[in-house]
């Protein structure tokens, strides 16, 4: 469902390397928006809708998955945003909320495009046929060091690393690299927030250029 009209909401996605901090964040941006008496929706790629979340459990925990060349990772990645966008952004958006998405298509443009060296023409023809005229207003960049998103990655006991968290430094650094790109390239757009910070820092951070960008 592509929006056939200006919408009255506002898109935010949340962009970094794995252990950058963008969970605590969100949940942080959220509360803020919320005591401003803004409807918060709050989402994740892939996910986000019962689909979604099945192609999430092929993608990152599939015991096949090491086997999955980087075109089904694409496909399978933008088809979780397709459901989403379609099923809670667009809809969310247009009655005037704010969605605060974890990861959105610049995560293909990096991980799938640079990190796995797929063509960048083929990569944005397909993100665009995945979120039609949807597209974020404000995208932040947690920016942290390869070797920072490694070692907090170590720090998670409770879980077994998924399939990107067993990446290895190199991706990282491409990962980094090309968020940096990207953000340089459409400044209009992205904020880079230094992710090395307090978790408080980053959050007066965000929350005051979210406020500027908003207005």
């Amino acid at each position: 469902m592509p929006l056939n009209q200006k919408p009255a909401g506002k898109l935010i996605s949340f962009e970094g390397s794995e252990g950058s901090g963008k969970t605590t964040q969100i949940a942080r941006l959220a509360a803020h928006l919320q005591k401003s008496h803004r409807e918060v929706v709050t989402t994740r790629e892939p996910g986000g809708t019962e689909i979604g979340e099945q192609i999430r459990n092929i993608i990152v925990h599939n015991s096949r998955g090491d086997e999955m060349c980087a075109e089904t990772e694409l496909l399978l990645f933008t088809a979780a945003r397709a459901q989403l966008v379609r099923e809670i952004i667009a809809p969310a958006l247009l009655r005037g909320a704010v969605v605060l998405s974890d990861r959105f298509l610049d995560s293909s443009t990096v991980y799938q495009g640079i990190g796995r060296n797929l063509a960048a023409d083929p990569v944005a023809q397909i993100n665009r046929f995945a979120v039609g005229n949807v597209m974020p207003d404000v995208t932040i960049v947690i920016d942290v060091p390869p070797d920072v998103s490694l070692a907090r990655l170590k720090q998670r006991a409770s879980d077994l690393p998924d399939r990107m968290e067993r990446e290895n430094i190199d991706f990282y650094k491409k990962v980094r690299e090309g968020y940096l790109v990207l953000a340089k390239g459409m400044a209009e757009r992205f904020i880079v927030v230094d992710g090395t910070k307090s978790e408080d820092a980053i959050e007066k951070k965000i929350w005051a250029e979210v406020q500027t960008r908003m207005k």
